[in-house]
């Protein structure tokens, strides 16, 4: 998933740089997130999950069934359209995307509230958590 949408690496005190830096400051459970520490990415050297032969692997399906129920993005999608379009372009389309239509700050894809000034949006066929 993008970081920047990531209820950790917006919060404003000890905000988490990504899942793809070693960060103390990243929360226990990100750490140990079987995702960012798949053997099969590591052994291979690959970025991301699309690169790999077992693309898409159970854990990921799960997660992106997970994603799409609770917060309305998949994690398939976003692998997609990165390998179709590159991530530069998947990064500036995000951006679009969940940009705050108040203020222009980043909406949060856990909570869907502006990381600038709070304001809520409405994710359809979502789960509240």
């Amino acid at each position: 998933m993008n970081c920047s949408l990531c209820s950790q690496h917006l919060r404003p005190k000890n905000g988490c740089s990504g899942c793809t830096i070693d960060d103390p400051n990243m929360p226990k459970y990100c750490l140990e997130c079987r995702i960012r520490n798949c053997a099969e990415i590591q052994l291979y050297g690959k970025s991301f999950c699309y690169e790999c032969a077992m693309y898409p692997c159970l854990r990921l399906r799960q997660l992106d069934k997970r994603y799409r129920t609770r917060y309305g993005m998949s994690m398939l999608e976003n692998q997609e359209n990165i390998r179709s379009i590159g991530l530069e372009a998947f990064i500036a389309q995000q951006q679009i995307r969940w940009q705050c239509p108040t203020c222009g700050g980043l909406i949060c894809v856990h909570n869907a509230k502006c990381s600038n000034c709070s304001y809520k949006i409405y994710v359809p066929n979502t789960i509240s958590p």
